[in-house]
């Protein structure tokens, strides 16, 4: 069941704490008064306009004044195919900047989504396509509008969406089953018109369907392998009888010693704010912001339908304007808390997405364990961690965005991947070269998804060092006779020239964030590990779309000065931009960073050759990194956990189960 009070307090707003839809609602007003807008200009995203750092820290600390409040907005002008950056103070009413921003194009907003669709079924060319392939009724067709990339070929100074075709043989039909291969239709969302229609032949529709819904998948002429759905899942039920462990004020969140606040933005959608750690009656920062800067998803197909598809999921469409309303037992299973998040819609009005931002605890296994095998004594204790999460739809995909804090300092980030593959159609008896069936004349093509995350570092204060670590064998000699000696070899990135860095798993590198000027008791500065889980490069090579526009890929760390300007790692417009923005760009100016504010940039990759088994919904797939606590302890900061209230052992010869109740042996499997 959803958290209620006491639990939660509704506290005063806080400088980061999101807008509101009363301030959406204002922000709107003031600007169709100061800056007389028309109905042509539409209002891309509206969010809160972060106040400056020093100044949200000089409030916490010293209780200083309260930040201006203030809204930052993106407009785009369809008359005059202008993009516009505006800051708004809402503590003033008035309009404090007004930007141009000349030859950028925005994200692509859901009215333009909506409008891609009804633009392609009404085009004669698309409507004979479609008749080629048997396609008479169009209401069945499922249009994806993807971002139109950047192609050489494209007509400048356009607004473009490249749409995909697919085929639903009913409303409610998953149509990726049958895509329409080699129909490529360019559209222009200012005029409202397509540009163009190529039609690289005609391949049959594949001839099965792919449903997953338990009512359509026994009511078709491709019935499942299975006759009816499984009846041996007995109830798996998590409950906390006196509630949950932490509490909420406003978006502040408690939780055993960590303390944090939930953020969101339209572009980010999930965004941590201040994260720190009660240590001894001090709280402790570790993170002052934490955000997904940027997802890019380039294909490995050359064929005319796929090589088009490399999206900026987020600097292209907005992930946070994308976030599912999550269902009680279905996203999110025990005692939960839901935040809403409040987006804009086109008009500058508020748009309210329920239960966006999921919040739970969830038991984690065993933290630590020793059994005095002298004394046969057993110290065992239950490690649990904090869960934050959202989900977003994008087209065809589900991502889900987890950040997980734990009892022992730890923090995780993890993207769970599920969702419909975006497929390809085969010609009978074709094996597809750049992909893998998984349906008669069904295939999903390679590709890879890549994300960044922005982690704005703050280990016990706003100056923290970078170094790279890994482990180096010792040459045999005098320091090492026998053969078997190590060292973890450190190198202090000075420079940002010097923070692009690769991950290297032969030899366990990782990378500490450290505090010069903290020293612990033991002599070292305090600090956080970055540990990489699985991870990959792009291989699209020089020349491609991926190259050209997605350089953040290319390489998994990256280290950059504090600038309040630079947040997303592929630059602020990705869209129909055909160069590298964002963290070449920022670390041009090659700026010291030994002792200073700094940001540290973590890409990593999901390689995916399709399975079968991911037809027609994928089962998820987890990939995301660790931070570790590295000498910001003096020792295991889980050793004052409780023991479990339900006894271990009682020396019966039985196991127990969760509760606490005897389980007989045989019914014991793990």
């Amino acid at each position: 069941m959803s958290v209620q009070s006491p639990e939660v307090r509704t506290g005063t707003t806080n400088p980061l704490q999101p807008l509101d839809p009363a301030e959406i609602r204002r922000t709107a007003e003031i600007l169709r008064e100061q800056r007389q807008l028309d109905e042509k200009v539409r209002f891309v995203t509206v969010s809160l306009h972060e106040p400056d750092k020093r100044e949200v820290l000089d409030h916490d600390r010293n209780d200083g004044p309260v930040p201006d409040r203030a809204a930052f907005v993106v407009l785009y002008d369809r008359r005059h195919q202008q993009t516009v950056e505006a800051v708004v103070s809402l503590t003033s009413g008035d309009v404090t900047s007004w930007r141009v921003v000349e030859d950028v194009q925005p994200s692509v907003m859901l009215e333009e989504f909506f409008s891609a669709e009804e633009i392609t079924r009404a085009d004669p060319r698309w409507q004979e396509a479609m008749r080629k392939r048997g396609v008479t009724d169009f209401s069945l067709a499922m249009i994806d509008p993807w971002a139109a990339g950047y192609d050489i070929e494209d007509p400048a100074g356009r607004r473009l969406l490249r749409p995909l075709t697919f085929v639903r043989s009913r409303a409610d039909d998953n149509g990726y089953a049958r895509p329409v291969e080699g129909l490529i239709v360019l559209l222009d969302m200012d005029r409202m018109e397509v540009i163009d229609v190529r039609d690289h032949g005609v391949v049959p529709l594949p001839p099965t369907s792919g449903n997953y819904v338990p009512e359509l998948m026994f009511d078709d002429d491709n019935r499942p392998a299975f006759t009816q759905l499984r009846d041996d899942v007995k109830p798996l039920e998590v409950t906390q009888p006196e509630g949950p462990s932490f509490t909420v004020d406003g978006h502040a969140v408690s939780w055993q010693n960590w303390r944090l606040r939930i953020g969101y933005t339209p572009r980010e959608g999930l965004v941590l704010h201040q994260v720190g750690y009660e240590d001894r009656g001090r709280l402790r920062p570790v993170l002052y912001r934490a955000s997904l800067s940027e997802m890019y998803i380039p294909y490995g197909d050359p064929a005319p339908t796929h090589r088009i598809k490399n999206v900026f999921d987020e600097g292209e469409y907005g992930v946070g304007m994308l976030l599912n309303p999550l269902t009680l037992g279905c996203d999110c299973l025990g005692e939960i808390f839901y935040f809403d998040a409040t987006a804009n819609d086109q008009e500058g009005r508020p748009v309210t997405i329920p239960n966006a931002i999921c919040m739970h605890e969830e038991d984690y296994g065993i933290s630590w364990k020793h059994t005095d095998f002298r004394t046969e004594k057993v110290e065992v204790r239950r490690s649990r961690r904090l869960v934050v999460s959202c989900i977003a739809t994008v087209g065809n995909y589900e991502y889900g965005f987890f950040w997980y804090l734990y009892t022992d300092g730890s923090i995780q980030y993890e993207v769970k991947l599920t969702g419909v593959l975006s497929t390809g159609a085969l010609a009978d008896g074709e094996e597809p070269r750049h992909g893998v069936v998984v349906a008669p004349g069904l295939y999903g093509p390679h590709h890879q998804h890549f994300f960044n995350v922005r982690l704005d570092m703050q280990v016990d204060g706003e100056r923290n060092s970078v170094y790279e670590v890994d482990a180096a064998a010792l040459p045999l000699g005098p320091d090492n006779p026998y053969g078997n000696a190590w060292v973890s070899q450190k190198t202090l990135l000075v420079r940002e020239s010097e923070a692009r860095r690769l991950i290297d798993p032969l030899i366990a590198r990782v990378w500490y964030v450290v505090n010069p000027n903290e020293i612990t008791e033991l002599g070292q500065p305090t600090g956080y590990k970055l540990m990489p889980g699985d991870n990959v490069l792009p291989l699209q090579q020089e020349g491609s779309q991926a190259f050209a526009r997605a350089q953040f890929a290319y390489k998994h760390l990256w280290v950059t000065r504090f600038d309040p300007q630079e947040r997303y790692a592929a630059g602020d417009y990705p869209n129909q931009h055909g160069s590298p923005g964002g963290l070449l760009q920022y670390q041009e100016a090659d700026r010291p960073l030994e002792n200073e504010d700094v940001v540290v940039w973590y890409s990593f990759g999901a390689h995916h050759v399709v399975r079968p088994e991911d037809w027609p919904v994928m089962p998820a797939s987890y990939i995301g990194f660790t931070l570790k606590p590295v000498g910001f302890f003096d020792g295991n900061p889980a050793l004052d956990m409780p023991r479990s209230t339900a006894a271990c052992h009682d020396g019966d010869g039985h196991a127990h189960n969760g509760n606490g109740r005897a389980v007989p042996n045989q019914e014991v499997t793990g």
